[in-house]
């Protein structure tokens, strides 16, 4: 079997030594030390390992790091700048926008995927977006506001 010996996370060239055929959220959490996706149900159905690869939200737990190999990958903690959230992070604690919290790493991970194409969604594009990441609390509908409100900022700041 081939070995991983990099990954390219969050804008760094992360070395590493993994079988290709490993689970990319088992390298992140595992060998990276980066712990906010979560591992969930362990079948890309419930989006809490979601991160970006190559800007597309991705499920982490059912990605091979072979394949992601090579590529971009983004998660929860390249959001964080100088000790400041990110406007989306805000706009979540803002809204209140999470009770347990388990879900709410691959949440803004798809919302941050969606707002760097939409800087305006409508709330059918939200839940578009987040289809497939479960809230097993229901906090969808603050969720939303979250988003909304993150939109606002980022075109208030003038940036993504």
């Amino acid at each position: 079997m081939a070995a991983v010996t990099e990954l390219q996370v969050n804008g760094a060239r992360r070395p590493l030594h993994s079988d290709s055929e490993r689970s990319l959220l088992h390298v992140l959490r595992s060998d990276l030390d980066l712990t906010g996706c979560k591992y969930g149900c362990g079948e890309g159905q419930c989006g809490a390992c979601t991160v970006l690869i190559d800007g597309q939200p991705t499920r982490s737990c059912i990605t091979q790091v072979g394949v992601a190999a090579g590529k971009a990958i983004q998660t929860i903690e390249s959001l964080e700048k100088n000790g400041r959230l990110h406007p989306l992070q805000e706009a979540f604690i803002e809204a209140d926008a999470m009770q347990c919290g388990y879900c709410t790493p691959g949440m803004i991970m798809a919302g941050l995927a969606l707002l760097k194409t939409n800087p305006d969604p409508r709330n059918e594009d939200i839940v578009r977006a987040l289809r497939g990441n479960i809230c097993r609390c229901g906090t969808y509908a603050r969720i939303m506001v979250a988003i909304k409100i993150a939109a606002r900022k980022l075109k208030e700041a003038g940036h993504e």
